[in-house]
């Protein structure tokens, strides 16, 4: 298991869900809510809603290099599923992927979650409230094209609240419907539900020295940009 990303479970729950990936999931919702909270209260709040959009913006960067080097059910390999896929399991087909970690619903859900809160991140850098504030990167463009970026930033709001909803939604219904618990192994990080024989993920020390690294990588990088 030292030198590999997974092994066959052999005693207990297999580990699905890294230390690491746990961590960014949680944190991520957070400060997606905080994010939220700040815009809304304004004045002073918006300090903090630009603070917090940093962390967010490094999270994401985090994650997208976590899926490439992270524990076995984190890479974006494990759950790459093409269209087939995807409606072979919406039709419950045998043959199905739905294995531990992310299914093909799943999977469309982390990806859509990704793509727009990184996409809100970087466009705040951007971005302006014709008032006192601006973005950190918005003096290196026109004003014209801050304005242009603003708008997409407002407007995908409703998009990424949606999102969230159809997440915790979705969550309760594989819960209720399908006796799927979800929450659990995204905090102990073993999955009790998994079929026999299931992949474990590696999650030891030598795997969360990685992420650390990395992360403290592209903590710097933000800071470097918006200073």
């Amino acid at each position: 298991m030292a030198n590999g990303t997974a092994t066959q479970a052999s005693n207990g729950a297999p580990v699905v869900w890294d230390l690491p990936t746990r961590l960014f999931h949680w944190l991520l919702a957070i400060l997606v809510v905080a994010s939220f909270l700040c815009a809304k209260a304004g004045g002073n709040w918006i300090d903090w809603h630009f603070r917090v959009g940093y962390a967010i913006l490094a999270l994401i960067l985090f994650r997208l290099a976590w899926g490439f080097v992270g524990g076995h059910y984190a890479r974006f390999r494990s759950f790459l599923f093409g269209p087939r896929q995807v409606v072979a399991y919406l039709r419950g087909a045998p043959d199905a992927p739905g294995g531990p970690g992310h299914n093909p619903l799943g999977a469309l859900s982390v990806y859509a979650l990704l793509f727009f809160i990184g996409a809100q991140a970087v466009l705040g850098l951007f971005s302006n409230d014709d008032i006192a504030s601006e973005g950190p990167l918005a003096s290196m463009v026109s004003k014209s094209t801050s304005d242009f970026l603003t708008g997409p930033h407002l407007r995908n709001e409703p998009i990424l609240i949606a999102l969230v909803v159809l997440h915790v939604l979705a969550i309760a219904w594989y819960r209720v419907f399908r006796r799927r618990r979800l929450v659990g192994p995204m905090i102990t990080g073993r999955d009790p539900q998994a079929p026999p024989g299931a992949v474990s993920s590696r999650d030891d020390a030598r795997l969360r020295l990685k992420a650390l690294g990395i992360l403290v990588v592209v903590s710097i990088l933000v800071w470097l940009v918006v200073r």
